[in-house]
């Protein structure tokens, strides 16, 4: 190969193929990448810099802490009653189709309930990548739910309710898992007609710091449509999981704060407690005038205690308030696809109390769900042996 003349230009595409002499003894040093990354200083530095970072926060061994949205759940959500209460005579028919993707229905019918409607049809859908959950009533009233998975970090989701008689309701969300942290990130009937976001936008952000305790913070945007100023609020939460005990807590910037505990006894015993502080002022009126003449503080607080057992067949909750309110839930499965359930509530304060009385009928798709259900098969069609 011949060189090129003195002083003639070199095409840039053949600068690698330059002939470069060396000294004896000496090694010529390698290539550098001609990356953005590595040929600019500064972002050289910013790169060397997260990388360090992310190696330290590997070798942590940090996991996802989860989404503030479910940052007490055990407690709130397992142990509480609050998913499971009801009041009045109540009929559920589940059917389950055996599937993929998974397909189910439900027809829910409630006599004497203040909270649900006499008549109820939901239908599930889901699959690998996406969940389509919707539910009507006999007054029309819609809600549906959406989520998409785009990967294993990101996920979409579309919450929808159209009420007969009350105005609508449209919610926004995507959530970011990595592998340390989770960022949520949502907006309640979102509006740009007057050429300004008018709505309730909501950002949450929840960091592992070590293998047990996270912390994060959540922010909160409302804007009404109109010449009203819009309202923000910031809180901060904590949540330390010991394994077979998880402690959490929320400070909202209205002054509130909300604690609770959750600890495993048993297998088959959990125990929650929560425990909500408010701090607010109220208006002080003369006595004899009846006009405003200042504000004084006020501190009000509830706490909750609660447990859980589950036994072969039932599964039963109960907690007290300092309220003086004892509530009972408990889910009783007489036949392999029958279940009968109770709750109820004494109000000492008040002398009152509420009761609820309810079935749960599961009816499977086919002859092989059934066999499923009646736990003579497993998810494969094997026989189990007893």
């Amino acid at each position: 190969m011949s060189q090129p003349a003195s002083g003639s230009p070199v095409p840039l595409g053949d600068l690698s193929k330059m002939h470069i002499p060396t000294l004896p003894g000496v090694t010529p040093e390698p290539p550098k990448s001609n990356g953005l990354w590595s040929s600019n200083p500064v972002f050289s530095y910013l790169n060397d810099v997260y990388i360090t970072i992310s190696e330290h926060r590997k070798s942590l061994g940090l996991t996802n802490p989860g989404t503030i949205e479910n940052l007490n759940k055990e407690v709130s959500r397992d142990v509480f009653l609050t998913q499971y209460f009801f009041t009045g005579l109540r009929a559920d028919l589940n059917k389950a189709f055996l599937m993929s993707p998974a397909f189910q229905t439900s027809h829910t019918l409630s006599v004497g309930s203040n909270v649900l409607p006499p008549y109820a049809f939901s239908a599930l859908y889901a699959t690998d990548d996406y969940f389509l959950q919707g539910n009507i009533d006999n007054d029309l009233s819609f809600s549906g739910r959406l989520n998409y998975g785009w990967d294993k970090h990101n996920i979409s989701k579309l919450t929808l309710q159209l009420a007969n008689g009350q105005p609508s309701m449209v919610q926004l969300e995507q959530d970011y898992q990595a592998s340390d942290f989770s960022i949520n990130l949502k907006s309640l009937n979102p509006s740009f007609i007057d050429g300004k976001f008018s709505g309730v936008a909501v950002a949450s952000l929840l960091q592992s710091l070590t293998p047990n305790l996270a912390v994060g913070l959540e922010t909160m945007y409302s804007k009404q449509a109109g010449a009203a100023p819009p309202d923000s609020a910031v809180s901060y939460v904590a949540r330390y999981n010991g394994g077979n005990w998880i402690a959490s807590a929320q400070l909202q910037a209205q002054g509130a704060l909300i604690a609770s505990f959750w600890r495993k006894v048993t297998d088959k015993v959990e125990a929650g407690l929560e425990t909500q502080i408010a701090a607010t002022v109220k208006p002080v009126t003369d006595s004899l005038m009846g006009t405003p003449i200042g504000f004084e503080p006020v501190v009000e607080g509830q706490t909750t205690i609660g447990a859980k057992y589950e036994y072969r067949q039932s599964v039963f909750r109960g907690q007290i308030d300092s309220t003086g309110k004892v509530s009972a839930f408990m889910e009783k499965r007489v036949l392999p696809t029958v279940s009968v359930l109770f709750s109820g509530e004494i109000d000492h304060v008040k002398a009152a109390s509420r009761l609820g009385l309810g079935l749960q009928f599961e009816a499977a798709g086919n002859e092989q769900l059934m066999m499923m259900q009646q736990g003579l098969i497993d998810a494969n069609g094997n026989p189990i042996t007893q």
